[in-house]
């Protein structure tokens, strides 16, 4: 049995159809609240929303949004022109970031353009897709807990392609359109973000293992260094003319190499080189008495 008064309507039944446009609408400002009106009929207890009219050259702002002269002009002129027998059933607008809920300035809205029993207030916010709906209750508004979500185009014939045909005017079936193309890009992006950290994987695990043989080579020739003995150069001199060693350089480290401890022999000085022993060195000299005749 339905009640009287505030309290008359029971649920709310929207279109699927006005939910899209809705949150299209949302979306297109997501700084910024935007506003329009319901429209249907009041059948059975429950607010029937079929319809709604965007609210053009409305006073936007970050936190609020207001219905000016013009927007209702606007408003007025659509639905006489498109919908002449149905009703302007509430309004929606956005709460971009701030939750569902019905502030002070959407309550003076409600009060004085939508007083009457049946009509609500549909609130979507664009950053999180929550969205709710608000009616009377006795004198105060509160959340609706019941709304339910109705499909216009229901029990139209299928064609060829299995899928149904829904009839939209060139505005919304332009903006329909638009949606795989977002779609699409958005999978499109996904795909190179997924590419390209395969990539960035890979190239790290390469730069890994390549810095790791590295360090174990660098490792390996250090413990080599300390550990086993290192050969020494020493430059050895030739002679020019012969291009052999010099047999005095050749003794001498020789000699130094059978007795480390052993200071070096002394080079001869110049031009005091021995010589050849003369034949009579090696003999002992008699000593020669000198005769006198």
């Amino acid at each position: 049995m339905s009640k009287s008064g505030k309290d008359k309507h029971a649920y709310v039944r929207i279109s699927t159809e006005v939910a899209r446009q809705i949150r299209q609408h949302a979306r297109s400002n997501l700084k910024n609240e935007v506003c329009g009106v319901l429209i249907g009929d009041f059948e059975d207890g429950a607010t029937h929303v079929r319809a709604c009219i965007a609210g053009a050259n409305a006073a936007q702002g970050g936190a609020h949004v207001t219905f000016t002269q013009d927007t209702w002009e606007h408003i007025y002129k659509i639905k006489d022109r498109d919908f002449p027998d149905e009703r302007i059933v509430g309004w929606y607008h956005s709460h971009p970031g701030f939750g569902i809920f019905l502030s002070d300035h959407d309550t003076f809205i409600h009060k004085n353009f939508f007083s009457a029993p049946e009509q609500v207030a549909w609130v979507f916010d664009p950053h999180s897709d929550e969205e709710g709906c608000f009616g009377w209750h006795g004198s105060h508004l509160e959340r609706i807990p019941r709304f339910s979500f109705t499909d216009q185009h229901g029990g139209e014939p299928a064609n060829a392609s299995n899928k149904p045909e829904p009839v939209f005017n060139s505005e919304s079936e332009s903006e329909w359109e638009e949606e795989p193309v977002r779609n699409s890009k958005t999978n499109d992006n996904d795909s190179d973000d997924s590419g390209s950290d395969e990539d960035l994987t890979k190239l790290a695990r390469v730069a890994s293992t390549l810095f790791s043989h590295l360090a174990v080579l660098l490792i390996g020739g250090l413990i080599v260094w300390y550990l086993f003995p290192r050969p020494l150069l020493v430059p050895i001199p030739v002679d020019p003319q012969t291009g052999r060693p010099l047999k005095e350089f050749m003794d001498r480290n020789f000699l130094n190499s059978l007795s480390p401890n052993s200071a070096p022999a002394a080079a001869p000085a110049p031009g005091n080189s021995p010589g050849p022993a003369s034949p009579d060195a090696s003999k002992p000299q008699t000593k020669r008495n000198d005769v006198h005749p």
